[in-house]
């Protein structure tokens, strides 16, 4: 579903007014200066999320699409607009939550752009802001959209271990990055409509990761693992991608923190994936630069070309930070996640003089494979683009923010 010239000028008025009566607790209540100035009173989380607003003033054009598409960033950046909207209560967040959902699902719970015969796990992630749309409004077509994302689980090719296949076009391998795409969408949806029933299933994917992805020596874990180890990227031995890219690890650690909110206590996988976000933890506090930040390759510290990457170690912080507020890491673990939150503002964050924040030295995307080939070398990483304002760190840069009330 496309939107029309005149419905996104509409919708545009729309959000320009809905900031204009927002509390003075928000932002100034006169139009040209709600439109223009965001308040350095506002907390980091509110601070980003209205700069996205001010630069996106229709949800769907984040990361700078032209045109509605269903993606793995709209999940990410959204789901931290939900959090926020969770503690502030402001209309203006649900809405621009609510917006994407609407112009991409139609009345008979069709996704526009989604394709379920791709089997990519990345297009699962977004799923996750339906639950809220659904328990709020009732309407059928969001249960029907998530239905449809629970089918493409239920049908994703798999490793002869049961694990999920990245992509179609990606055979027998597992990246990182699909935790966090597939798994807390798995476990919200199997605790609210199928009594739990495949929690274990969403413990095997971790638990699969774990076994053949975690470096004996580092306890980092490597970007992909190749079942078949047949891929030219992959080790003839073990299957692994050669090196440790930051933001993949905080993709897992972000899966983890996320998918043990629908894992209760007494489930028997529970401590297990404790234990796995504390083993992930240890290894990368020993690898965090005196900035509190990480490097874009995580373990080469300030290697020619490596740098001090955004997403990563936002990732990193709101990970660690939700997990000494929960409980599963030691509170030793939040200080840490404030002195990477501290590198962020004071490293890799600017801020305009209406107030825009911008957020620097993000790495605007990475994989494995494909064409043009991917060789997962250490080159390859550090020169892949960089871009600022990133969805990749906008999004977990308002999440560590609302952990760490900053």
């Amino acid at each position: 579903m496309i939107q029309t010239r005149r419905q996104s000028f509409f919708a545009t008025m729309i959000f320009i007014v809905t900031i204009s009566f927002t509390s003075c607790k928000m932002i100034s209540q006169e139009p040209t200066k709600a439109t223009s100035t965001i308040s350095k009173e506002n907390k980091w989380s509110e601070r980003m999320a209205l700069s996205i607003m001010k630069r996106h003033p229709e949800s769907f054009q984040i990361d700078g699409q032209k045109e509605p598409k269903w993606d793995y960033v709209h999940g990410l950046v959204l789901t931290s607009f939900e959090e926020l909207y969770k503690q502030k209560k402001n209309p203006l967040y649900y809405n621009y939550i609510k917006s994407y959902a609407d112009i991409l699902i139609d009345k008979k719970g069709t996704i526009a752009t989604y394709k379920i015969q791709n089997y990519n796990i990345d297009m699962v992630v977004a799923g996750r802001l339906l639950f809220n749309l659904y328990g709020q409004t009732k309407e059928p077509r969001y249960l029907v959209a998530m239905q449809t994302l629970r089918k493409q689980l239920g049908e994703q090719p798999r490793t002869n271990s049961g694990g999920f296949w990245h992509k179609k076009v990606y055979p027998n391998q597992m990246w990182l990055d699909g935790l966090y795409m597939g798994e807390p969408f798995y476990a919200q949806y199997t605790t609210t409509f199928e009594n739990g029933k495949n929690l274990d299933d969403i413990a095997h994917q971790f638990e699969l990761i774990q076994l053949h992805a975690t470096d004996k020596k580092t306890g980092l874990l490597y970007h992909g693992w190749d079942e078949s180890k047949q891929m030219a990227w992959a080790n003839a031995q073990t299957g692994t991608s050669p090196n440790f890219w930051s933001r993949s690890i905080g993709w897992y650690a972000m899966a983890l923190v996320d998918v043990l909110d629908y894992f209760p206590k007494e489930h028997p996988k529970q401590k297990e994936l404790v234990g796995y976000l504390n083993a992930v933890a240890e290894s990368l506090v020993k690898f965090q630069d005196k900035s509190g930040l990480w490097y874009q390759v995580t373990d080469q510290g300030n290697s020619e070309g490596n740098y001090l990457e955004a997403s990563g170690s936002a990732m990193f912080a709101y990970a660690f930070a939700k997990g000494a507020n929960k409980g599963y890491l030691p509170a030793k673990y939040k200080a840490i996640a404030n002195k990477a939150f501290d590198g962020l503002t004071e490293k890799l964050i600017k801020v305009s003089a209406d107030g825009e924040v911008t957020i620097t030295q993000a790495c605007a995307v990475a994989g494995l494979g494909g064409n043009p080939y991917r060789d997962g070398s250490y080159e390859y990483y550090v020169n892949e683009r960089k871009q600022d304002n990133d969805p990749k760190a906008t999004g977990p840069f308002i999440l560590a923010a609302l952990e760490l009330n900053r």
